[in-house]
């Protein structure tokens, strides 16, 4: 059942996903190779305790850290631990924050200085696909398969993996809610009309090369089949009585 959330609710959400949008705008400061992705996870942990939130990951189905940073061939999922981040590594950031019981969930992947030029381009047009699945909503009486079908074509024309088996959601009251919001369209999936009051978290994860992922034995890395890269960005949308609005970019 899709959860629809009333104006006040949805402000209540915004002031989580602008606290969670500051946070990826401090990253940016700090992300610089030589330090450990549990060095990040501590200051993401530290940045949400101190502004009166509580990591949504943290714990969620027993993950064990307030952020999931994923490098390089790491789809989602990725453990904050003694791993080093180096020159022209892509690092992948998902992180939610619970702000008295209200959730945000964003994503993004940030290349730590030079980098290969088909890995920038992996990374652009991830960030593009996210823009073009948030246009696809903006259309009157859009449904779910407005925003995964732009999505899909626009990696697809790119030569690159859209990854299935993972996806976006609702969000808002809870760190996963209905709908899905798959990054491809499939006919036998679920292709609900977008009404005013849903709050969905748009999440695009393409590979460079294959589709296909696994999980690690830890349970929670999922990395591509082939080891190839892999981007991932994340926005979370609220629909209102005025449109579309994206609650996770800074003021």
């Amino acid at each position: 059942m899709i959860n629809l959330k009333t104006p006040e609710q949805i402000e209540r959400i915004r002031e989580s996903c602008q606290l969670l949008a500051r946070l990826f705008d401090a990253l940016k400061q700090m992300l610089q190779a030589g330090i450990t992705t549990k060095e990040i996870d501590t200051y993401c942990y530290n940045f949400i305790i101190k502004h009166g939130g509580k990591p949504a990951f943290l714990g969620y189905d027993g993950f064990p850290g307030s952020a999931c940073i994923s490098l390089n061939d790491e789809v989602i999922h990725g453990i904050p631990g003694k791993r080093v981040i180096r020159e022209g590594d892509l690092v992948s950031i998902d992180l939610g924050i619970d702000l008295g019981g209200h959730f945000s969930d964003a994503a993004k992947t940030y290349i730590i200085g030079n980098t290969k030029p088909e890995y920038e381009k992996l990374v652009r047009v991830t960030q593009e696909c996210l823009e073009m699945g948030i246009e696809g909503a903006r259309k009157p009486n859009a449904r779910i398969h407005d925003i995964s079908a732009p999505i899909f074509h626009h990696a697809d024309a790119n030569g690159f993996g859209v990854v299935r088996d993972y996806c976006g959601h609702g969000v808002g009251l809870a760190l996963h809610e209905e709908p899905q919001v798959p990054n491809y369209v499939s006919p036998m999936g679920a292709n609900p009309r977008l009404r005013p009051g849903m709050v969905i978290a748009i999440e695009p994860m393409i590979n460079l090369g294959t589709k296909n992922i696994r999980v690690l034995k830890d349970g929670w890395t999922v990395v591509t089949a082939d080891g190839k890269p892999s981007a991932h960005f994340e926005h979370t949308i609220a629909v209102t009585e005025d449109g579309i609005e994206v609650l996770t970019i800074a003021d």
